[in-house]
């Protein structure tokens, strides 16, 4: 490993979590060491089981290893109180779910707004819903939303509280692909605007190409990873 800098994100060191059930242990994540460095779009590749999920929960602050270390820029953190843990939830990373997890009974600009109140330094609830074009059905409720439009929302929520990582779980899972590529779209221009360090689990390995760095996970462990110098374009993408 090189020596943590201000360039890197999240490191981690021997990274492990075990689930036990009764008599059975599982090792979901076994010595993950990993460098995740500043402003980049990662993909995390792997089939189900494969311990992406996990490396994502752990990172985000919202599961513990069993051994191991996270680093988030120069903190470690099993230094974080609970409360420091809640603190870098809430200001540090965003958090982009399959499940869409909006408000029915709010407007698209209500839900945004929702994260707003409780944020440092906030992006106004419009120019969030801008980035993911969505400005013009900011008075819109879910219910009259496509899931892709849905998933924006969800999206603009996660950056308007302009955090320095944006952790997504499967965001294109349950849409088409066509549907699916306006989403990946959506999150490359967060990327690209914001310099938000960007991390996307998918099964999808053409979604590979779009990122800037991808990491494949096989049975808890990195089997590789590589580096795009060029990412190509989503329009160029082979789906």
């Amino acid at each position: 490993m090189t020596e943590l800098n201000g360039n890197i994100t999240f490191r981690t060191e021997s990274l492990t979590k075990d689930y036990v059930t009764g008599e059975t242990v599982v090792q979901a994540l076994r010595g993950v060491s990993l460098e995740i460095p500043k402003g980049e779009l990662v993909v995390l590749l792997g089939p189900s089981g494969s311990g992406k999920s996990t490396f994502l929960n752990i990172i985000g602050g919202l599961d513990n290893p069993t051994s191991g270390e996270v680093y988030f820029k120069k903190d470690r953190l099993s230094d974080y109180s609970e409360k420091q843990l809640t603190r870098f939830r809430r200001h540090n990373v965003g958090f982009v779910f399959q499940a869409y997890n909006l408000v029915p009974s709010l407007t698209a600009l209500e839900n945004v707004a929702l994260v707003t109140d409780i944020s440092l330094d906030p992006i106004p609830p419009v120019e969030a819903l801008e980035a993911v074009k969505l400005g013009n059905r900011a008075k819109h409720f879910p219910s009259q939303l496509s899931g892709g439009e849905q998933q924006r929302v969800a999206i603009a929520r996660a950056i308007a509280k302009r955090p320095e990582v944006l952790l997504c779980d499967e965001p294109t899972g349950a849409l088409d692909s066509e549907t699916g590529i306006v989403v990946l779209k959506a999150l490359q221009e967060v990327n690209k605007r914001y310099g938000t360090t960007t991390i996307i689990i998918t099964h999808n390995v053409a979604i590979a190409g779009m990122a800037d760095r991808v990491i494949y996970f096989s049975d808890g462990q990195v089997g590789k990873v590589t580096v795009n110098d060029n990412p190509c374009p989503l329009e160029e993408i082979n789906w």
